[in-house]
């Protein structure tokens, strides 16, 4: 058989290099020997380039043989006449048959290399010779729960968890006509501090490839950010739309853009934020291992792309900007704090005897604290499911951890105390929030209907879980508690005191309030502004400018913007 010609090998080379750039443009794999994606993308790589040369070999190999008869011309001596004779030939298989073995050995030998090396790296990385190291990727400090956790205003409270900011993101978007049927809302709803308040925001996405083909020159023209403490959610308009997002397709797609930006950095989950200007961002957190080869996952960094212009910086952990909230995943925050505590005295401790063993409670909640996103979940004993031995607090932008030795009820046991406080109602509880109400560790629950709607409140204390106040607005659910643990006449710092007032109403407006519709009042003569619910007193609806009106009203040791009412009557 003739050697393959040199178009037919750069045919070969060719097809393999378009397969092999479709295959990482699909998968976006790092160019580096640490991600198992790129092992996995080499293995693949080898495959193509060894089918593709197969069939050109087997392609060429069919061609040549043609046919299997020779014809030869004789001219007999004495005649001079001329003769044909024909006699059959053998194929020859034995030359392809060595052209192929050769790519082939040296293609699956390879591929065997790289398996080898993958079960190495995994094998070297296993926790029965890393206990320590796993234990010590996140490092625990002893924290005073009074101290490092102060006591916030009760307008202060986030009342909105995911599920009910999906709720109000979609009925937003719904009001808007001209967007809802050519956008969706991305399911991101990251948990954000803006300018010193809780957020949850989301960017808008593509509804389907046509409505992206009709779109995609303007870019996304909002993102939808939900206060967690007033429920009010808004479209907030871009002067120039968002090119980048995981709805684009082609380079524009944020996942394809920053892997051809950096090619070898590793990363997984890209989340939304916005900047203390309200300019909005994608944020990569970037990867490193520091157990064996790929296993101890931990973040090393971040890539900041501006999800208008594409610009795109990469930062050190410890020179991330100040105003990126969620660095660190909470599900990798989840399985360090499970690491730490399954190998507090190493791996067959953790097995056999389990002292000191602790792990994680199922859930985990936010806590806006000094302008940071923290992560709050329970620690319990790996025998013990009904009670917590304290809790942990994750600063998800630094990673600093603190341990707070509170014995008292899980989550579940909290929130199914609450729910019996109401079971007549068959209201159904959300995951707690952790505050401090008088210097004791309590959690805070709402309480929604069967449409996902918040009806009611729930403070339940951490350490006597059958303590539940409940009531239709925050500050009625606190004051029960209050009452309940005994501390409703009791002075202590950041107690409120009940005042009187009476005088004429200059101007009344209302608003929507944790599901409660809230009438905001002043006086004539002044300019504090007074809030009453509407649970309050049923004539409130139809309070207007020059009423006489008396009530009684709280005001903290440090005097909120709003003061609120706790009884009110219409003279």
């Amino acid at each position: 058989m003739k050697k393959r010609s040199f178009f037919s090998v750069f045919g070969g080379i060719l097809v393999s290099a378009v397969i092999i750039f479709l295959l990482y443009y699909t998968m976006l794999p790092a160019i580096n020997l640490k991600s198992q994606d790129f092992i996995i993308f080499l293995i693949l790589s080898t495959l193509i380039i060894l089918t593709v040369n197969f069939i050109t070999y087997m392609k060429e190999f069919l061609s040549g043989l043609g046919s299997r008869t020779n014809v030869r011309v004789r001219q007999n001596p004495l005649t001079g006449q001329i003769q044909f004779e024909t006699e059959e030939r053998e194929p020859d298989e034995v030359t392809p048959r060595r052209s192929l073995a050769r790519p082939l050995k040296i293609g699956f030998g390879f591929i065997g290399i790289l398996i080898v090396l993958m079960v190495i790296a995994t094998a070297i990385g296993i926790p029965f010779f890393n206990a320590t190291r796993y234990r010590d990727l996140i490092q625990m400090e002893t924290g005073d729960f009074s101290a490092d956790v102060a006591e916030i205003s009760m307008n202060q409270i986030p009342v909105v968890d995911k599920d009910t900011a999906t709720r109000l993101g979609s009925r937003k978007l719904g009001e808007m006509t001209e967007l809802v049927s050519q956008f969706e809302i991305e399911n991101n709803y990251t948990q954000i501090n803006y300018n010193g308040v809780p957020f949850r925001v989301t960017p808008l996405s593509y509804a389907d490839p046509i409505k992206w083909l009709y779109n995609q020159k303007k870019g996304l023209p909002a993102y939808i950010t939900v206060n967690m403490v007033t429920q009010q959610t808004d479209l907030v308009w871009l002067e120039n739309g968002m090119k980048y997002s995981p709805s684009e397709y082609f380079f524009r797609n944020i996942y394809r853009h920053i892997r051809f930006l950096y090619p070898t950095k590793m990363f997984e989950e890209v989340s939304f934020e916005i900047d203390d200007e309200g300019t909005p961002y994608w944020v990569a957190p970037t990867i490193q291992y520091r157990i064996g080869w790929w296993n101890g996952k931990d973040i090393d960094g971040a890539i900041l792309v501006n999800a208008v212009t594409g610009e795109a910086n990469y930062y050190e952990k410890d020179q991330v900007p100040q105003w990126i909230d969620q660095l660190y995943d909470s599900d990798l925050i989840i399985s360090q704090l499970d690491d730490n505590g399954l190998f507090q005295n190493g791996y067959i401790n953790s097995i056999f005897g389990q002292k000191n063993v602790r792990r994680t409670t199922y859930g985990y909640n936010y806590l806006a604290l000094d302008d940071d996103v923290y992560l709050y979940t329970g620690m319990s004993s790996v025998t013990g499911d009904q009670s917590n031995i304290g809790f942990v607090l994750v600063n998800l932008r630094t990673k600093a951890t603190k341990f707070y030795a509170v014995p008292g009820a899980t989550e579940a046991s909290a929130m199914a105390s609450a729910q019996g406080q109401v079971q007549h109602l068959k209201y159904s509880a959300t995951f707690p929030l952790l505050l401090n109400v008088s210097d004791r560790p309590t959690y805070f629950i709402s309480l929604k209907d069967d449409a996902g709607l918040v009806k009611m409140y729930a403070f339940v204390d951490v350490e006597q879980y059958q303590i539940v106040g409940t009531g239709q607005t925050i500050d009625e659910a606190r004051k029960n508690y209050r009452t309940a643990l005994n501390l409703e006449d009791v002075e202590t710092g950041g107690s409120m005191d009940a005042l009187e007032k009476a005088g004429t109403v200059d101007a009344v407006a209302s608003v929507v309030v944790s599901g409660n519709t809230c009438y905001y009042f002043t006086l004539t003569g002044s300019d504090t502004v007074y809030a009453a619910m509407v649970t309050l007193n049923e004539n409130l609806p139809f309070l207007e400018s020059g009423d006489r009106i008396s009530f009684t009203y709280t005001e903290d040791e440090k005097p909120a913007a709003v003061a609120e009412i706790t009884e009110i009557k219409k003279q």
